[in-house]
C-alpha cells in the first residue's frame, strides 16, 4: 500500500523575488489553477512590507478574488499566510481564506537581521504570540527554521542546534515544523542525515522539508529526504523562486514536477496527478517569462 505524502504548492515563494510585480488578477488565476489541479496545501501570500518585498503588496486582493473564484461544492484548499512581525499577523488573522499562519524562523543571527530585523529573543518571543494567537483564532501555524542544513555566514551550526530549535518549539505548542534549506547549498548526504538526526525528538510534530537548490541533484535531494522518513515537501511548479534575502541567484525552489515523479519512484501517493498540471504549468511559464527578467535583490 503506498504512503501518503503531503506535497505543499508554494507560489508565494516563487514569486516574491521577482521584480516586475504580477497582476492581482493573474495572481488568483493561478491559485486557482492550482485548485483545480488538484493541490490541497498552497503557500500563497505573504503579508510583509510592500517597501522589502513589494510583490505581496496585494496579499488581501489576491484572496478576495480567489475566495470569490472558487467553484460551488469545491473545498477551499489549506492557505498559508507568512508573516515576520505583528503588523502582518494582524493582517493574515483578518484575511479571509487564509487558514495556516507560516513564519520563518532562522537559527541564522545573520540571516535573522537581514529577513526579519530581529534578535533570537524577539523572533522567540513572536513564535509564542503567534502559537497563542492562531490557537484563539482556529488558524493553523508552520513555523519554518531557516538556515536548517547550514548556512555561508561561518556562523556556528550542527544538528544539535536544530534539534535544540525543535524542542523548543514542540514545547510551545507547534505542530508543523518545515526545515529550510534556504541557501540551497545542502547535499542529498546532508539533508537525509539531518533528518534522521532531529526526526525522533518532534514525535507528533509534522516535520517536513523546504528544499532550494540547482535543478541537477534535486530528486536526489528529495529521496534523501523522503528515505529518512519525511512525508511533507514544498515545491513550486517549474522551480520558480526561492528567497530574495539569501544573496545568490544559485537558489530556486524545487521543481514541484520533480518532487512528484521522484515520489512516485517511492510509489508514494501525492494526492496530485501530473497529467493535471500542464496548465498550471503553462501559467507558470508565462509568469517567468513576463516577470523575472528583473529580479529583486
Amino acid at each position: 500500500m503506498s504512503e501518503t505524502v503531503k506535497v505543499v504548492e508554494c507560489p508565494r515563494d516563487a514569486w516574491q523575488g521577482l521584480g516586475e510585480t504580477i497582476p492581482t488578477d493573474l495572481k488568483a488565476r493561478y491559485l486557482l489553477g492550482l485548485v483545480s489541479a488538484g493541490f490541497k496545501h498552497i503557500d500563497a501570500v505573504s503579508f510583509v512590507s510592500p517597501k522589502h518585498v513589494k510583490q505581496m503588496a496585494d496579499s488581501e486582493d489576491v484572496m478576495k478574488e480567489f475566495m470569490g473564484g472558487i467553484a460551488a461544492g469545491t473545498a477551499p484548499p489549506e492557505i498559508i499566510g507568512i508573516v515576520v512581525n505583528e503588523q502582518g499577523v494582524e493582517r493574515a488573522l483578518a484575511t479571509p481564506g487564509v487558514t495556516t499562519i507560516g513564519y520563518p524562523y532562522s537559527i541564522s543571527a545573520y540571516f535573522r537581521r537581514a529577513n526579519a530585523n530581529m534578535s533570537r529573543g524577539e523572533s522567540r518571543a513572536l513564535v509564542e504570540s503567534l502559537r497563542k494567537a492562531t490557537k484563539a483564532s482556529g488558524h493553523d501555524l508552520v513555523v519554518y527554521i531557516s538556515m536548517a542544513f547550514g548556512n555561508p555566514y561561518e556562523e556556528p551550526w550542527g544538528a544539535e542546534i536544530v534539534e535544540d530549535t525543535l524542542i523548543w518549539l514542540k514545547d510551545v505548542g507547534v505542530r508543523t515544523v518545515s526545515l529550510a534549506d534556504t541557501v540551497g547549498t545542502a547535499t542529498p548526504e546532508q539533508v537525509g542525515s539531518l533528518y534522521r538526526d532531529v526526526k525522533d525528538c518532534v514525535a507528533g510534530v509534522e516535520l517536513g522539508v523546504h528544499l532550494h537548490g540547482r535543478p541537477e541533484g534535486a530528486a536526489q535531494k528529495i529521496l534523501a529526504a523522503y528515505d529518512a522518513g519525511c512525508r511533507r515537501f514544498d515545491g513550486a511548479l517549474t522551480g520558480l523562486g526561492g528567497c530574495p534575502f539569501a544573496g545568490d541567484d544559485l537558489v530556486g525552489n524545487i521543481a514541484t514536477e520533480t518532487i512528484l515523479s521522484a515520489l512516485a519512484s517511492r510509489g508514494a501517493d501525492c494526492g496530485v496527478r501530473e497529467d493535471a498540471l500542464a496548465p498550471a504549468i503553462a501559467m507558470s511559464q508565462e509568469i517567468r517569462a513576463k516577470y523575472s527578467h528583473a529580479r529583486v535583490t
